[in-house]
Parts: C-alpha cells; structure tokens; sequence
C-alpha cells in the first residue's frame, strides 16, 4: 500500500473554502482506497503553516500514477494552485502485515 499525503497553506484564508472544495472533488477520482481532504486542526503548538491535508491510499504505485492521471486530478489542481501558498507532498510505502 502507498499512503499519500499532501499539506497545502492557502494565500488567503478567506479561500480556504474552495480551496477544500477543489481538492473535495478529488475523491470522485475512483484508483483510491482511501481518501480524506481535511482542515488542519491547529493543535501543535510549534507550527501551523499547514491549513488543509490530503490524505489517500492506493494498493501500489499504479494506482497512484492512474490517480495523478486522471482530468479530476488537472482540474483540481488548476483551481486549487493559484490560491495555495505552500504545498509539500509525501508518499511512502506500507509493507504489507499480512
């Protein structure tokens, strides 16, 4: 399994609504088996740049690669990308306990 995992800072923080909603729309892109597009809840003290995760899962790297693929994914990237500061992106693979 491979866990993706995205955090976004917003411009503004009045876009933080769209912003949510954009990448909201990412959970209509059917190669995740998991998926959750979050505010960050702001309870470490030491740093909150972080406004919105993404988090996902994806049986392997194909599943992924078809999820980065897919016109949702440009779409939402295209809308979300001018009213997002930062956005710093992490996968990782999860051997398998079975």
């Amino acid at each position: 399994m491979i866990r993706h995992i995205v955090f976004f800072s917003a411009k503004d923080k009045a876009d933080l609504p769209a912003i949510l909603e954009g990448l909201g729309t990412l959970a209509g892109i059917r190669h995740h088996d998991h998926f959750e597009v979050v505010e960050n809840a702001r309870v470490d003290p030491m740093g909150n740049d972080v406004d919105v995760v993404v988090y996902a899962e994806f049986r392997d790297r194909a599943a992924l690669d078809a999820y980065k693929a897919d016109p949702i994914y440009l779409a939402s990237t295209q809308r979300v990308r001018p009213l997002r500061d930062i956005r710093y992106s992490a996968d990782y693979e999860v051997p398998d306990r079975a």
